[in-house]
């Protein structure tokens, strides 16, 4: 049985997932861009999206970090829908959730230690490209054993 007649369950978690990666970033991406001050997400120094989605660590060469988030999670969306019946899927949404993973870890990394505040969606874009690291794990060693 091919691998996605297997984990059809799993690539569709994984889409799921991406879609709401697609949302936060589209969030970020849409603050990141914004001129006036937001009340969403700030609860005090420590804790304020703005200052994290408008610092110089909020684009890569001139490209918001939030855009690089809508376009990796699109490509894992596809991966997992699209292209979920090729034989290498599993092991590309494997590679692109790992990408993400240290991307998001990185940022983490950022708002900890450098910006020393914390934004509530790069937060959940962390936990659904580690949620999505996992799945994709599962797939890639269950592709190996089948």
């Amino acid at each position: 049985m091919p691998i996605a007649m297997k984990g059809a369950g799993i690539f569709v978690l994984i889409a799921v997932l991406a879609v709401g990666g697609i949302a936060v970033s589209s969030v970020s991406l849409h603050h990141h861009y914004g001129t006036s001050k937001t009340n969403y997400c700030d609860f005090g120094d420590n804790f304020n999206c703005d200052i994290v989605n408008r610092s110089i660590y909020s684009t890569v060469l001139g490209v918001p970090d939030a855009l690089i988030g809508i376009l990796g999670y699109a490509a894992l969306l596809a991966l997992a829908t699209f292209y979920r019946s090729k034989a290498e899927a599993p092991v590309m949404l494997l590679i692109g959730s790992v990408a993400g993973l240290a991307f998001a870890l990185y940022l983490t990394y950022i708002e900890a230690f450098v910006l020393a505040t914390w934004c509530i969606l790069c937060l959940s874009s962390l936990a659904l490209i580690f949620l999505i690291t996992v799945l994709s794990s599962w797939l890639a060693v269950r592709m190996r054993r089948a």
